[in-house]
């Protein structure tokens, strides 16, 4: 492969791969071409089997001068890729046993409603503050930017507010519509999330969409920016409500926590926490966890009771609180995913049995 042929070859892949209704394309030596098909990985075997030669040639093809040398010297490169103005994918490019390996995820270019996701339409009850703090969570690739970017274009189509995303990379483009909306992507418009988040203040910004919380300085930054007047929101990967608090407080050294369990309770709106289970009969579908800061959260999350938030979301239904388990029992019950797949993603399949006994 070299030179066009290889920019060609590549593309046909991406374009395979959303032909196969795939959501990731994965390039790694001594394997076909493989794509994640529903939450499998599918080999192209009707492909060759790629050598050093051809995975390096296959990604490089599709970087710019600057990038690939980026690439090169940083033996990791994340970024955005669009086939055709049709289709996007986050890249992710890097270096394995000395050789070339990638991974891209389709985005849609469409942006699809709650409703079409098949997540509960109550999580548009965190578009509607004018400030604070919401996190989305769940493993990586289980639809928390998808999630994100149904809350955005809700508030792109109902209300007139500036909103800023910061990104690595932008993922969903946002056709602006009520809103005005600008997106920015770390390492080509700025720095890094800090940096960008400090420039915020200094942006008349209304909401704030924050790609990944990384470190402690921009979760420090994205509170305080929630806690000045902004609705802020931002991803985790973490598996529930309680451990996305407690990631984030252990994020900070020892003689701080205690002021960020105060400008948590304080901020907080809630944690939406997601994995995408296999569908009976193809597909995915979202187990959610909805966790929303009441004042017997808050008052947990200040007193470091955190242990005990499990409880109030179990016991908080008629509040729109939804417990992972019961999220996954109710499915199970309605036959729209196996128990097995059930128990394998649950976080307590001791409850989860009970559940189901009822």
């Amino acid at each position: 492969m070299s030179g066009i042929d290889s920019k060609q070859v590549m593309e046909s892949l991406l374009a395979i791969t959303a032909e196969e209704g795939g959501s990731d394309l994965h390039l790694s030596v001594g394997r076909y071409p493989t794509v994640r098909i529903d939450g499998r990985l599918v080999p192209l075997d009707k492909k060759e089997i790629l050598s050093a030669q051809d995975t390096f040639e296959l990604v490089t093809s599709i970087l710019s001068k600057e990038r690939r040398e980026a690439f090169l010297a940083d033996q990791e490169l994340d970024m955005s890729y669009e086939l055709e103005g049709k289709m996007r994918f986050r890249v992710n490019a890097f270096f394995q046993r000395g050789s070339v390996g990638a991974s891209f995820r389709l985005i849609s270019s469409r942006i699809r409603t709650l409703e079409e996701l098949s997540m509960p339409a109550s999580v548009y009850d965190f578009t509607k503050p004018a400030q604070g703090f919401v996190l989305v969570t769940g493993p990586s690739g289980h639809g928390k930017s998808t999630t994100l970017a149904a809350l955005i274009d809700r508030i792109n189509l109902e209300k007139f507010k500036h909103i800023i995303t910061v990104e690595d990379p932008i993922e969903y483009v946002y056709t602006q519509n009520r809103c005005m909306i600008d997106q920015r992507e770390v390492g080509t418009d700025t720095k890094s999330f800090s940096n960008a988040l400090r420039a915020i203040f200094r942006e008349d910004a209304d909401v704030i969409l924050v790609g990944e919380l990384r470190d402690w300085e921009t979760i420090s930054m994205a509170i305080t920016a929630a806690e000045t007047g902004h609705l802020v929101y931002a991803t985790l990967h973490t598996n529930s409500a309680a451990q996305t608090i407690d990631r984030i407080i252990d994020s900070f050294p020892a003689s701080q926590q205690n002021q960020i369990r105060a400008q948590l309770a304080g901020n907080l709106l809630g944690v939406i926490s997601q994995r995408l289970i296999p569908r009976v009969g193809g597909g995915r579908i979202p187990a959610v966890e909805i966790m929303k800061a009441n004042s017997a959260v808050k008052n947990l999350i200040r007193e470091n009771k955190v242990h005990q938030l499990d409880l109030v979301i179990n016991t908080s239904a008629d509040e729109g609180m939804v417990s992972l388990n019961s999220s996954l029992a109710k499915m199970v019950k309605d036959g729209e995913i196996s128990i097995e797949d059930a128990m394998t993603y649950s976080t307590n399949s001791n409850d989860l049995k009970m559940l189901l006994r009822k």
